[in-house]
């Protein structure tokens, strides 16, 4: 009996809302938000707390120790790369064709091109 008299009831046509928006419902008593539930186990314990700095402290010490290690690794390739120049500017030297002007005077005559090659070095260990 009771079923029958719920679908006699009907709700009455509410008119078009002064805003415009047709589509949004009018607000109740149900959906505000003061009448939210709030969970109570927002608090966390002593030990959950204690937990989370331990792991924080160490995915940060992890985190450095990469950070070290490819900062090590960056400064053993810029090393050996300088002493790789060091090395090929010491074998462009030694495999050098070395000819020694002791007249000067043909240097008066030597063209521009010719001067720009020379270059002077120290000759005593030849």
């Amino acid at each position: 009996m009771e079923a029958s008299i719920s679908s006699n009831i009907t709700k009455e046509p509410r008119g078009k809302p002064k805003s415009g928006r047709v589509w949004k419902e009018p607000a109740t008593r149900d959906n505000r938000l003061t009448n939210i539930v709030k969970a109570k186990n927002l608090r966390s314990t002593w030990d959950k707390k204690m937990k989370q700095k331990a792991d924080k402290e160490q995915f940060k010490s992890a985190k450095e120790g990469i950070r070290n290690k490819m900062q090590e690794e960056k400064k053993a390739v810029a090393e050996a790369r300088k002493l790789k120049a060091e090395q090929r500017k010491a074998n462009e030297r030694k495999s050098e064709v070395v000819q020694v002007i002791r007249n000067t005077n043909k240097l008066r005559r030597a063209n521009k091109k010719l001067l720009r090659k020379i270059e002077k070095r120290d000759t005593t260990g030849m």
